[in-house]
């Protein structure tokens, strides 16, 4: 197998968890389209690769403006040694502080991707936002996921404490392409179709809210003329909802 087919399984793993995977995702949306509706915040974390997907969507063109990430520095890519970051998000606890000083609240929506759904981490702002009224939606690997053993001592997933449930469709271990001499795979799927599903759920709450009749506060691209006024209008009038600025 080579590039080629890398891209094929791409695009097959795309399309497949996208149509098996509807319902879920205009769950999310929905949820997603009130929450702005209602100017309450929206929150998405990963940790590690995972959280690639909450840069993806944020401050983001042709992205709703009010989408806040959760960065946590030790838990990031440019964090050094790199192996830190697989310690950390096994640390139980430290989902608890996480959720508490980003000031996460009744009402909001926490959106989490992490493709294991092992690791404690994850899990623990799942438990917190659900003790604390917060409505969440995970993007995860439910194959992979059961054929692990939970690492949060409450002995769950997080498929297993989430509202709404989004399957990537992936392969156990991510890595989908077998290269003939290589015992291990390469060619991992999970941030290219975790990007096409999140944006979907955007698209598809955009669509929602401007069925209603409310004007979705979607970011124009800064290099467009007039994009820093139309920009500059939406983060006054969202202020209170936009944590990044």
């Amino acid at each position: 197998m080579n590039g080629s087919d890398y891209i094929n399984i791409v695009t097959k793993t795309i399309a497949e968890a996208y149509e098996t995977q509807k319902e879920e995702i205009k769950a999310a949306a929905d949820t997603l389209a009130e929450t702005v509706k209602a100017k309450r915040n929206v929150f998405v974390f990963g940790c590690s690769h995972a959280g690639i997907i909450a840069e993806e969507v944020f401050y983001r063109t042709g992205g709703l403006a009010v989408i806040n990430p959760v960065f946590f520095p030790a838990m990031m890519l440019n964090t050094r040694p790199i192996t830190m970051t697989s310690s950390l998000e096994r640390v139980p606890g430290l989902g608890k502080i996480i959720f508490e000083k980003n000031g996460i609240k009744k009402g909001d929506l926490l959106i989490l991707h992490s493709v294991s759904g092992r690791n404690a981490v994850p899990v623990e702002l799942a438990l917190c936002a659900k003790e604390n009224g917060v409505q969440t939606v995970c993007l995860t690997n439910i194959a992979y996921s059961k054929s692990v053993s939970p690492r949060h001592p409450c002995g769950k997933r997080l498929f297993e404490v989430c509202d709404t449930v989004i399957d990537n469709k992936g392969c156990i271990g991510d890595a989908a392409v077998s290269i003939v001499g290589l015992p291990e795979k390469t060619g991992p799927t999970s941030t290219a179709v975790g990007a096409a599903l999140i944006n979907a759920i955007i698209v598809d709450a955009i669509n929602r809210m401007i069925e209603d009749g409310v004007v979705p506060p979607v970011l124009m691209s800064a290099n467009l003329d007039g994009g820093d006024e139309h920009n500059a209008k939406i983060f006054a009038e969202y202020k209170d909802n936009i944590f990044y600025m």
